[in-house]
């Protein structure tokens, strides 16, 4: 059973869809029920998922370089082996580009080192365990709302977004959950704007996808 680890995968072709489908139960909730004959058993499996997949069948949809030549038809079949249901469990989206051969010299300049994002991540995660004794992915509904606090232009900004995107709830608990993390690896004690409108760009990344999902 997974237990407070990481599981990294190519998420699109190595995996059937019925397989990526029971990665739900614990996603949610952090565990797994197995059921044989007339017994059954629950075992914990909270872990962090980190999975990728191509944009579409040869790779290359949406770069620059206008090499795809994949079919929209294919490219939402493809797509469309991954649900609406799975991609709401998962609390980040990210678009990666290719990178420029620029950026891949030896002289490129160097982004933030390792040791200076750790540190942050460690005093972000010190916030939340001081404030709630477990981390902000691991707060229940009730406890979101008590520590995520939103201001009045905020709420609405938050349910424009679930309306236009077609978000479901269990999405805007998550944005909340994912603004208020984002809030603590800056410092600041309440959730502003700019924290909430980032969380929720990193949840429009999937709306390619799960429109294709059910």
């Amino acid at each position: 059973m997974f237990d407070s680890g990481k599981v990294t995968s190519n998420f699109q072709s190595e995996w059937e869809r019925r397989a990526l489908e029971v990665l739900r139960e614990p996603l949610e909730s952090g565990v797994v029920t197995v059921s044989r004959a007339a017994r059954s058993a629950e075992f914990p499996a909270r872990f962090q998922l980190v999975a990728a997949m191509n944009p579409c069948p040869c790779g290359w949809a949406g770069d620059v370089c206008g090499r795809c030549r994949c079919s929209s038809e294919a490219i939402a079949r493809y797509r469309g082996r991954i649900s609406g249901p799975l991609l709401d469990r998962i609390d980040l989206h990210v678009e990666v580009a290719r990178l420029p051969p620029s950026e891949l010299r030896q002289d490129a300049p160097l982004a933030e080192d390792t040791a200076s994002v750790r540190a942050r991540v460690v005093a972000a995660r010190e916030r939340q365990l001081a404030r709630c004794a477990k981390p902000n992915s691991q707060l229940g509904q009730a406890e979101t709302a008590s520590t995520c606090r939103l201001s009045a232009g905020d709420h609405a900004l938050l349910e424009r977004a679930v309306d236009s995107l077609q978000l479901s709830a269990r999405s805007l608990h998550r944005i909340v959950r994912v603004a208020r993390t984002i809030a603590d690896l800056a410092g600041e004690v309440s959730i502003g704007t700019a924290h909430l409108t980032e969380a929720i760009g990193l949840r429009r990344a999937a709306r390619g996808l799960d429109a294709q999902g059910s």
